[in-house]
C-alpha cells in the first residue's frame, strides 16, 4: 500500500504587536462620573499645553516642544520690516 500525500503545517498570521496598543479604560456608566471625566480630560489637557508652551519659550531650540520663541521672533522681524 502506498503512502498518502504528506499533510501541511497550517501557516499562522503574525499577531500584531500590542505596544501600539493603548491602555483599556472602561467607560463609567454613571452619567456623573462621565461628566467628572469628561471635565478632568479637558483641564489636563489644557495644563499639559501650558507647560509645553512654558518650556518652548526657555528652550526653543528643541524640536519636541512649539517653537513659540521662533514664532516671537518672525513677528518681530515683520514689523521692523515694516518701518
Amino acid at each position: 500500500m502506498t503512502q498518502g500525500s504528506l499533510k501541511k503545517a497550517k501557516t499562522t498570521n503574525p499577531k500584531k504587536s500590542s505596544s501600539k496598543l493603548g491602555p483599556r479604560v472602561i467607560a463609567p456608566k454613571k452619567a456623573s462620573i462621565a461628566k467628572q471625566r469628561k471635565t478632568m480630560k479637558k483641564l489636563t489637557s489644557g495644563l499639559i499645553s501650558k507647560t509645553e508652551r512654558s518650556l518652548a519659550a526657555r528652550a526653543g531650540h528643541m524640536e519636541l516642544l512649539t517653537n513659540e520663541k521662533k514664532e516671537r521672533m518672525k513677528e518681530k522681524r515683520a514689523e521692523f520690516k515694516k518701518k
